[in-house]
């Protein structure tokens, strides 16, 4: 059965609107795995604009699940993991204007580059993921760089404006699916999934893990975070293996 994985990234850019103290994501990573996440996403951006390196450095000590840190491929990013040891990485891109990740990572013609740059988070035991598109170059670059995982970009797919583009991007994904398991590949889904539009995914196998953040935390503002986890949880649960 597919699992949940819950960003808290959103928590600290609350938070950092008033450079404050509250809301705490270490809080909301507690109250997502109480209430059934299996794992707990945090991306730590080079500007820092919403989640701090204490905020990583504390959901290390206190994660009862697994931790997935999200970053850019550098050197610094490199080094913050080895020194945290996060159960997963999950290599993304990253823009300083952009609000969030617009796009999957370019692994074409960096497959080697990519599999230098994790080889150290393997040789300590920690295991990695690509953010990359559905395109079946990108999917087989991935594969050549010995991770493990891909997450499949989900955003095209739930930003469609009309019926037609949404059949479109859907269809990409599900096609990108099958050829990542069929290159040996894990595969999780991530960005922009909500309760309404994850459910083209209930009768699709080989989906691991579901990585979401916004809708939780939208839902929670109303309803609040246990509940919020709980009902993803129940829907992910009725999903296919």
């Amino acid at each position: 059965m597919p699992s949940l994985t819950v960003n808290v990234d959103h928590v600290a850019t609350l938070r950092q609107a008033r450079m404050g103290i509250e809301p705490e994501p270490v809080t909301a990573a507690y109250m997502a795995e109480m209430a059934g996440a299996t794992g707990i996403i945090v991306h730590l951006r080079e500007d820092r604009r919403h989640i701090q390196d204490r905020d990583v450095a504390l959901i290390r000590k206190t994660c009862n699940t697994r931790l997935h840190l999200e970053m850019a491929a550098t050197e610094e990013m490199q080094g913050i993991a080895l020194e945290i040891d996060p159960e997963i990485v999950c290599l993304v891109p990253e823009k300083r204007q952009e609000l969030t990740t617009e796009g999957g990572l370019n692994c074409v013609g960096r497959e080697r580059e990519l599999a230098d740059y994790l080889a150290p988070l393997h040789a300590m035991g920690i295991r990695s993921s690509l953010f990359i598109d559905a395109d079946p170059a990108q999917i087989r670059a991935a594969a050549a760089t010995g991770t493990e995982f891909v997450e499949i970009h989900t955003g095209h797919y739930a930003d469609a404006k009309d019926h037609r583009a949404r059949n479109t991007e859907l269809a990409a994904i599900l096609e990108g699916i099958k050829a990542a398991r069929n290159l040996g590949l894990k595969v999780n889904l991530g960005h922009g999934l909500n309760y309404r539009n994850i459910l083209a995914f209930k009768d699709v196998p080989g989906v691991n893990e579901y990585s979401i953040g916004h809708a939780i935390m939208a839902k929670a503002i109303y309803v609040g975070l246990d509940r919020a986890v709980r009902d993803m949880v129940a829907i992910i649960r009725t999903f296919a293996d």
